[in-house]
């Protein structure tokens, strides 16, 4: 039975606490990453895993180490698929305010108040802020009450001034979740994630949100920025970039593999999607990899 219950989350820190640290090294269940939102911003350090990321309407796929801020109340789906050999993912989830509302108000505050509303785009670093970062984020469970929390104020200060990242939902376009839409969106994206590969008419999507193709097509533009069309096809590319990467199936194999039954348009849209060709794309992880 599908859970209709809004996906809200509530997230509580330990005791004597501002900020929530926690890092698990086994492999996140699919089951259990659903599309949930939450007034706390959200930092994550992945060292070595594979997965999908989904914040907001970004929608892609990793195959190597991540660190990224997911800003307040926008929706996401947990991480990593997997994580490879001594893979860990270390996350601290907080309030913008976690050192009160008048703390944000001290000037030499204001590139981390500035940090704090990009986030709300999700922001994803790049490799030589991952390699400085992302040590000192694993590091914070070593320790406890104030040297924590002046070191993660150090942390916030360095991604608040380093130019060296991407803005994940940068078309202007931020996913704006309330607890209702935060539901039916999880449910919706649950089915796709689990049926991307067949073909899912308009009419089988609208009935699982107990909804009428007109007003699901509206509902769905509305609350998402894009088509339903638009959105199975994004998985289905984010599915193929993962075959590329790990598998050696033959590029015609990954189109049908991933649910398109034409490679013209599979072609067409890997490329709008990603920017480059499906043979490009392959050419680059082995350059990569290579190198």
């Amino acid at each position: 039975m599908i859970n209709k219950k809004p996906t809200f989350r509530k997230l509580t820190p330990s005791f004597g606490s501002s900020i929530l640290v926690k890092q698990h090294v086994d492999t996140v269940d699919k089951n259990f990453a659903y599309w949930h939102f939450h007034p706390e911003l959200e930092l994550i350090y992945i060292n070595k895993g594979q997965g999908k990321t989904h914040i907001g309407n970004h929608l892609s796929y990793f195959n190597n180490s991540q660190l990224i801020l997911i800003g307040s109340n926008l929706p996401h789906n947990g991480f990593t698929d997997r994580l490879t050999a001594n893979g860990t993912e270390t996350t601290i989830q907080f309030k913008s305010n976690f050192l009160g509302d008048d703390f944000l108000q001290v000037p030499e505050m204001s590139n981390i108040v500035s940090l704090f509303e990009r986030a709300k785009k999700g922001i994803r670093y790049k490799v030589e802020t991952k390699q400085k970062i992302g040590p000192k984020i694993e590091k914070l469970l070593e320790h406890t009450g104030l040297k924590r929390v002046l070191k993660f104020l150090e942390i916030l200060d360095y991604l608040a001034t380093t130019e060296d990242y991407t803005l994940l939902n940068a078309d202007g376009f931020a996913f704006e979740a309330e607890a209702q839409d935060s539901s039916k969106v999880d449910i919706i994206f649950k089915y796709v994630n689990k049926n991307f590969q067949n073909h899912i008419s308009l009419d089988e999507i609208a009935d699982q949100v107990s909804m009428t193709v007109p007003a699901f097509c509206r509902y769905f533009k509305k609350v998402t920025g894009k088509t339903f069309t638009q959105l199975v096809n994004e998985y289905r590319v984010v599915h193929a970039t993962k075959l590329l990467n790990e598998s050696q199936m033959s590029i015609a194999d990954v189109c049908f593999e991933c649910g398109f039954n034409n490679f013209s348009h599979f072609n067409k849209q890997f490329n709008e999607i990603t920017g480059k060709s499906a043979s490009n794309y392959r050419k680059e992880i082995k350059m990569i990899i290579g190198s």
